[in-house]
């Protein structure tokens, strides 16, 4: 009898699944998929729910998570089954099993419950690994080479000064160990500074670049005493690592271990940086056996330490090399090390080790020259076509024993040398290590012989960060827009910060990163990139006082002001709009709050913000107390820009206290929030213009929200200030996030057109007219040109010309609002980007005869559709009247739009041409 019931329970368990209409995958844990390491005690899960083809109005119901340490143990989890809960939650769904320990793998699986109640499968296994969860987990020494102390290189004085003193050749550092058992697992847990490669019997380990990622890894007694003075007594020091398995690079007998070191930011003597010390290196790795016992390899002073090929290496100022003195064999065993010394050892930085739960840089792509030119010097000139940053690899190279060529990376601005000394032993391949150039061409010097196309690759690197997104139009220069900016963007994302320009600063400015966050969110799957951003700048803050520096990690040539600090605020709610993680204003609310704190001592009496903080001489400093920045003429007010800031963030940590349930203070920060509109309004609104001034002043009062006696006034200035500017914007980073999308909410969006689509300064068409790939710093010809902050407008596209975005009270796209503002000037538009429920996007087109949109809603969610149509009663659904199609409801009409509500599922909207 006993075993007839368990029968039928695996008939029904089947016959249920083999009924369900959705599907879990891509399964992450702390925003990644499968992640080598995480040191959160009880990780978040998350997964997506498919649904069959056509299938509309599904959502979960339930979920089960099992987890166990062995990928063979899930039929009978040993670490945690949920059992099945009854939940509409699919991320951020949080680990409740046993506690896991230092190491631990984790293989888990979930099934999910349709709205039917059907079970699905079980989805395809997914796995994390715990981390060294206690600081006495660490036996490892941090080690260097004897040839360097502990000090840092001197630091540059002064933008563009020479370096006269160059860093010693890269160390090389190896060990050799006996493996005599069969292996169960391997793993090693490894970090270096400022950066390394591991190498395990001759190998790389891994395909990571340029890691570990950048934090503040610990003290700089000088950083009062910069030019940009700041104490350093930030809330947080921190040093990453990450972990490998290597199980299949052992091998039994002998083996080899070993590293290079690069000087990375811990050891970069520019001036716009903060140097820590020199270069050191920390490396456990654990040996399980298949009878149960275990090694454990160490760095400490038994390792050995010798000069490397690569000469010298800095970020800033680039890499040489010469491979006469390469040591084949140094990573491999039984190689001849006696002329090595030991290794000494390193202090410990002052940042704690965190694991790197975070996208590395990796090689994201490789493109071939598009044109070689010999030139009247000998010279040969390789275009690549694009601007990238990255580097330039030499493949099967041959050339005579000693012959050096150079390598001059052609960008706007110096991005390094870097040089290459032949062995003269045969073909010989070669690309840089420890640094990044910016570069569309290069231009080689000293050349031997003919330069083959074969021979040249362009490596594009940065922090890997996944593509979610379509847009495209009927207009190529919009498209173009996009991508070019989209391009610059990544040539800033290194080391899991973005910088305002890949070559000259390289630095992480909170100012560009929370004017541009939003676009990023709409075009790439951005959550784990900004979850450890975010985390940094919390982790930067002034714990006593609430300053948000302009920059982090803390870079001591970081420029900037208010709206800098403001990343604090900002980017965290705005993270919580696109992503719907309600942890990410947990985690920073004080710190939102501390800024906001801050923010109010530079407040008058009339209410007005006005920072006038002071630098080492006692007084004002221009880079603490920015207003806007880049306009293409004059500048609105300082304190405007300050004004304008404290409302923002006031009203965001209004907002993320009421999503966190903190009644008391949302009402005091919504308080805040109008106290200091309508000091803005009582301020700079002129009553005899009727405006609050070009440059962005109307833009930043509408987006405020002006009186409503005020408003039509206020509207017609700002027409009024677009057709002087004939038609053109004419406002810096911050006015530009806002202007685009200003325009279309109040009756402007033909204007917001004309303004993205012009082809004269300033406007972004004008840089892709003088040749641009990627988007610049200023509206005229100075400057950089690979900066992305004026990318901040970009929104437009995507969540009023395409017309998707999220409301905030139901956020992370759950549900979805499609209201597209067509122009008579497109045939179509398309936009879609992977949501935390799956993707979603619509389509539209603008035909002579009829106007067609489509929607596509994931599981989970529902959408509110405006479709754009003088008469409703011509609207069909999928060929259908809308009354009569599933899963559509109609709601009313408003301003022009007939308003549906929807289910999940994809749906085909139709109505004659407007």
């Amino acid at each position: 009898m006993k075993n007839l019931i368990i029968l039928l329970a695996v008939l029904i368990a089947i016959s249920s699944c083999s009924k369900s209409k959705i599907t879990p995958v891509k399964l992450s844990c702390e925003y990644l998929e499968n992640p080598a390491i995480v040191d959160v005690v009880k990780p978040r899960l998350a997964w997506i729910n498919v649904a069959n083809k056509g299938d509309r109005g599904q959502f979960q119901t339930a979920y089960q998570v099992r987890v166990a340490s062995a990928k063979n143990k899930l039929s009978d989890p040993n670490l945690w089954d949920s059992d099945k809960v009854e939940s509409v939650k699919s991320f951020r769904v949080e680990y409740n099993g046993k506690k896991l320990e230092s190491r631990q793998e984790c293989w888990w699986q979930v099934r999910t419950w349709d709205k039917e109640g059907n079970v699905s499968k079980w989805s395809e296994p997914g796995f994390w690994r715990m981390g060294l969860l206690d600081n006495s987990d660490w036996q490892a020494h941090w080690i260097g080479a004897p040839w360097q102390g502990e000090e840092a290189m001197p630091k540059l004085r002064y933008p563009g000064a020479p370096l006269t003193d160059f860093p010693p050749p890269a160390p090389l550092m190896r060990k050799e160990f006996s493996v005599n058992k069969k292996v169960e697992k391997a793993v090693v847990f490894v970090t270096g500074l400022g950066y390394f490669e591991l190498y395990l019997n001759g190998k790389k380990v891994g395909n990571d670049e340029l890691v570990p990622n950048q934090t503040n890894y610990g003290k700089r007694p000088n950083l009062p005493n910069e030019n940009i003075p700041l104490p350093d007594n930030f809330r947080k020091y921190k040093v990453m690592y990450l972990a490998y398995d290597v199980k299949d690079q052992l091998q039994q007998g002998n083996n080899a271990i070993g590293s290079i070191l690069g000087n990375g930011f811990y050891n970069a003597p520019m001036y716009w940086t903060g140097s820590y010390g020199s270069p050191r290196f920390l490396c456990q790795l654990y040996i399980t056996y298949s009878d149960g016992t275990e090694d454990i390899i160490v760095s400490d002073p038994s390792w050995k330490a010798s000069e490397s090929a690569i000469i010298s290496d800095l970020v800033y100022q680039g890499e040489h090399y010469d491979a006469r003195k390469e040591q084949p064999g140094w990573c491999t065993p039984g190689f001849d090390d006696s002329g090595w010394e030991p290794v000494v050892l390193r202090k410990a930085p002052e940042g704690e080790l965190v694991a790197q739960t975070a996208h590395s840089d990796k090689v994201t792509k490789k493109i071939a020259p598009v044109n070689i030119k010999k030139l009247e010097n000998g010279n040969f000139l390789v275009d690549f076509g694009v601007e990238i940053s990255g580097r330039l690899r030499l493949n099967n190279v041959e050339g005579s024993a000693g012959h050096k060529i150079e390598i001059k990376y052609n960008s706007n601005l110096y991005s390094g040398d870097n040089s290459y000394i032949f062995k003269g032993e045969g073909p010989e391949s070669y690309a840089s290590r420890f640094n990044w150039f910016v570069f569309s061409s290069v231009e080689i010097s000293n050349w031997q012989g003919e330069l083959k196309p074969e021979q040249l690759t362009a490596e594009a690197i940065n922090t890997e960060i996944e593509n979610t997104a379509v847009f495209e139009t009927s207009n190529p220069l919009f498209n173009e827009i996009n991508q070019i900016w989209k391009r610059s963007q990544l040539d800033n994302m290194h080391g899991g910060i973005a910088s305002d320009c890949p070559h000259r600063e390289r630095s992480p400015y909170t100012g560009d990163g929370q004017v541009a966050c939003v676009t990023v969110m709409h075009n790439f799957d951005a959550k784990n990139f900004y979850h450890k951003w975010i985390q940094d700048i919390y982790d930067a803050q002034n714990p006593e006082t609430g300053y948000v520096p302009n920059g982090a990690p803390w870079q001591p040539g970081c420029g900037g002001g208010v709206a800098w600090g403001a990343a604090m605020c900002i980017m965290p709610w705005e993270f919580y709009l696109q992503y719907g993680a309600k942890d990410i204003l947990e985690d920073n609310y004080e710190g939102m709050k501390g800024y906001v704190n801050y923010m109010q001592t530079w407040v008058d009496e009339d209410g007005i913000m006005f920072s006038q903080r002071t630098g080492l001489d006692g007084k004002v400093l221009k880079w603490f107390n920015l207003g806007e920045w880049c306009t293409p003429g004059e500048q609105v007010p300082d304190e405007m820009v300050h004004t304008f800031f404290l409302w923002r963030c006031a009203d965001f940590t209004a907002k993320a206290a009421k999503a966190l349930g903190k009644e008391n203070e949302a009402k005091e920060y919504t308080a805040l929030a109008e106290k200091t509109r309508q000091a803005f309004m009582k301020k700079y609104y002129d009553e005899e213009k009727g405006s609050y001034g070009n440059h962005g002043g109307n833009i930043f009062a509408l987006k405020m929200g002006v009186p409503a006696e005020q408003y039509d006034q206020v509207v017609a200035a700002l027409k009024a200030d677009i057709k002087a500017a004939d038609g053109h914007l004419d406002t810096g980073i911050f006015g530009t996030q806002f202007f685009f999308e200003v325009l279309a909410e109040n009756g402007l969006q033909k204007e917001a057109y004309e303004a993205m689509n012009k082809k004269t300064e300033p406007s972004i068409g004008r840089w892709i007219e003088l040749g641009s790939t990627t988007t610049r710093e200023q509206w005229d010809e100075s400057g950089s040109f690979n900066h992305p902050m004026f990318g901040g407008g970009l929104t437009w596209f995507y969540r009023k010309l395409a017309g998707m975005q999220t409301n905030q009270e139901q956020p992370g796209y759950k549900h979805i609002i499609f209201r597209p503002q067509p122009v008579k000037d497109l045939d179509f538009v398309t936009y879609s980007n992977l949501t935390p429920y799956g993707e979603a996007g619509i389509h539209w087109e603008n035909g002579t005869q009829s106007f067609s949109m489509d929607v596509t809603v994931p599981v989970g969610s529902h959408a509110t559709v405006y479709v754009p149509a003088k008469n409703t009663d011509l609207i069909t659904e999928s060929g259908k009247q809308t009354e009569s199609a599933v899963g559509v409801k109609f709601l009313n009409t408003e301003n022009g739009y007939a308003v549906f509500e929807v289910e999940s599922g994809k749906y085909h909207f139709e109505t004659v041409a407007m």
